[in-house]
């Protein structure tokens, strides 16, 4: 199972992965914005969804975040048997997002608020997309939970490029699954 989700900018994937010996690599990347994946992550546990920054479908030439996206995001991060690396263009939108539904994929147990005020800690510039939180909220039946969680937190600070930040599931469980102040910057 998945210790850490490590989340990073594109410019910043080569040194996260290297630093964090990630095995698996989520990313979520428009139609054209192609990158190079890392060498020490091997193809076939490498995820590209390609979806644009979005809150909402039908959006003229843009892709919106699907349920599909959601159901492929779950199904690839239970799959990995290693640190995971989340990464989008910025680092702010779409890939916090996709860690809160990695999270919650791996530690359904895990609390939508305590999760949601773990990430604000460790990146106060996130800002997770609005259509991947509301999707991820129904795929993974949390019954508006993380939608509100999210609200909670909100807006993230301006940034041009988010710092990366890693949000460790596993640590964050206890007995009652409180978060444990263990989180921090990368």
């Amino acid at each position: 199972m998945t210790a850490r989700i490590v989340v990073s900018p594109l410019a910043r994937i080569g040194e996260m992965a290297a630093r964090h010996g990630c095995r698996h690599m989520l990313s979520l990347m428009a139609n054209g914005h192609d990158f190079a994946r890392p060498g020490m992550i091997e193809p076939r546990r490498h995820l590209t969804l390609r979806m644009n920054d979005i809150a909402f479908a039908g959006t003229g030439n843009l892709v919106a975040p699907e349920a599909s996206h959601i159901e492929q995001i779950i199904r690839f991060v239970r799959r990995c048997d290693g640190p995971l690396l989340i990464h989008c263009w910025m680092g702010v939108s779409r890939s916090p997002a996709g860690a809160l539904i990695a999270a919650l994929a791996l530690k359904p147990e895990l609390d939508d608020f305590a999760l949601t005020q773990t990430l604000r800690t460790v990146s106060p510039f996130a800002t997770p997309n609005a259509r991947l939180v509301l999707l991820g909220d129904e795929v993974l039946g949390r019954k508006g939970r993380l939608i509100e969680a999210v609200k909670a937190i909100g807006r993230g600070r301006e940034c041009q490029l988010n710092l990366p930040f890693v949000l460790d599931p596993e640590r964050m469980c206890d007995d009652t699954c409180k978060v444990a102040p263990t989180m921090k910057f990368s």
